[in-house]
Formats: structure tokens, sequence, C-alpha cells
């Protein structure tokens, strides 16, 4: 008889971490039971999310915001600590989300985070669930880091994208881990050209009006595609947290890894929600029903 209590892992990747919600759902509906869970960044805010019981609520806003109400959330700061303040998305979550302490949850959770002050990782398993995303989610440079005990707290998948060493696994679990960065060619349901259109050109105008207050060069455009600031920042990160998360999954090898590709979206793109919950989707029936025909 096969295993069916998961211990799941949760990369970060920003708006490519919506895809851990399709994955959940696909778990659920074969009849998986999820008794952990550990992330890092917007995995851990997808996986506290589902720890809180709250994930359809969570993913019914998501599917509910137009491409400009995602742009106003990014509350921009001129900060030396970072670009983006990072606090409005969470407290508009708190509205319909209340918050827990992480150690009253029905289930095991951590959230991963680095601490800038030790050079260390710091794991959540204790304390305010929102507390411990707000941290997990600060991307160096981009997203105001968090000051608490004397640390200075960011993203944690600067050390840890894929925290498997973190998950609370009991003997007889599966362990899962999913990875939205991963450097795959894009599978993804197709959606009209005319649709693609709209969403890319709203996105864009957003991103437009904010590198005018950055101070964004008046060159002349070429047909070359310009990287605008938050691109190569994340970029760059995403490149070194991808290399330690290949010698990580070496190290604690999953019983499965769900992939999808690190091309599916931009971090901030959240306005392709829809997609990436199927993306996550797709990606978990093909390797689940691996598994399961083994």
């Amino acid at each position: 008889m096969k295993r069916k209590h998961i211990a799941l892992v949760l990369s970060g990747g920003g708006a490519r971490g919506i895809a851990h919600i399709g994955v959940i759902e696909e778990l659920l509906e074969r009849g998986y039971k999820i008794s952990s869970v550990a992330g890092t960044s917007m995995g851990s805010v997808v996986g506290g999310v589902y720890a809180l019981g709250q994930m359809e609520d969570y993913k019914n806003w998501l599917l509910s915001l137009d491409r400009i109400d995602v742009f106003r959330l990014l509350d921009f700061t001129f900060s030396n600590s970072g670009l983006i303040k990072g606090n409005k998305v969470f407290k508009i979550m708190r509205e319909f989300i209340p918050d827990h302490n992480i150690e009253d949850l029905p289930i095991p959770f951590s959230a991963s985070a680095v601490d800038l002050k030790s050079n260390k990782e710091f794991v959540f398993r204790k304390g305010s669930v929102y507390d411990a995303l707000r941290a997990s989610v600060a991307i160096p440079t981009v997203i105001r880091p968090v000051f608490k005990n004397d640390m200075i707290l960011v993203d944690g998948g600067v050390l840890n994208n894929i925290p498997i060493n973190n998950v609370d696994r009991k003997a007889d679990d599966l362990v899962i881990a999913v990875n939205v960065n991963a450097n795959i060619e894009i599978e993804k349901p197709k959606i009209s050209i005319e649709e693609e259109k709209k969403q890319l050109s709203l996105y864009q105008k957003g991103i437009h009006e904010f590198q005018k207050y950055i101070g964004k060069s008046k060159s002349k455009q070429t047909k070359e595609k310009h990287l605008n600031y938050l691109d190569i920042v994340t970029k760059t990160i995403n490149l070194m947290t991808n290399k330690i998360a290949e010698e990580n999954l070496k190290k604690f090898p999953p019983d499965i890894l769900i992939e999808t590709s690190e091309y599916a979206c931009g971090t901030f793109e959240f306005y392709k929600a829809k997609e990436m919950v199927e993306i996550g989707r797709y990606a978990a029936k093909k390797k689940l029903n691996e598994f399961e025909n083994l």
C-alpha cells in the first residue's frame, strides 16, 4: 500500500510560488494527507496559509486581483534597506485570514529566514505566523528586512530555498519537495493571445510608473528587451539561490520532487495567479502519475 502522509516542502520563487496552490490541491484530491509543511519565502506564505486552514480564501483573493491591484500592493519606499516595505499585502491578508501562533497550528509548520548578523538560517517554529512570513519574504535590497531580537532577517532562500532539512517528518511520511525555480522548459495551459497581451500591458504600465520614480534612464529603446531594476536584482538572487538549492537537494533528496519552470512568470507577476495554479497542478499530476504507477 502506498504511503499517503506527506511532509511537504515548498520553495521560494515570488509569484511562481502560486504554483504551490495547484500542487496542494492535486495532492488533496488524490487522498494524500499533508502532515507537516516547511517553506521559504513565497513557499512559506502558501504553506502558512494552508496550515492556517485558509488556502481557499487566499487563492480566491489572489484570483480576484486585477493587474493594477497587484502593482498597488507593492508599497514602494526609498529606504536604504529596500525598495518595498512589504507590509501592505500582509495587512490586507489579516483582514480575512486571522493570525495565529505557529505552535498552535493543527500541523507542524516552519518558515525559513536568514539572519544577516550571524550569517545563519533562522527557522520560525513558534510565534506569530505573519511575523514569520514577513521575514521569510524579505528579498535583499528589494523588500525591507525584519529587525527582531538583535537579528536582521531576510528571505530564507538566500541560504536554503528548498528547506527539506527543516520539515517535521514522521517515520512513514513521504517527503515531497516543490521547486518553482527549476531550469526546465515551461509547461503551462494556453491562454488567448489577446488576454496575454492585456495582462502584460497593464503590468508593464505599472512598472513604467515606478521606473520614473527611481530615475530610469531615458535612453532610446532598442529591439532588445531591457531589464528593469527589479528584474536585475531578482534574477541575480535567483541564480545564487538555485545553485545552493541544487546542492541541498543532493544532501537531502526528497522522495518526490515536483518542479515548475523558473521562466513561468516574473517574481512580481502575481496577476498570473490563475495560470500559475494550473501550472502547479499540471506538474503535480505528471510527477504523481509517475510515482503511483511504479
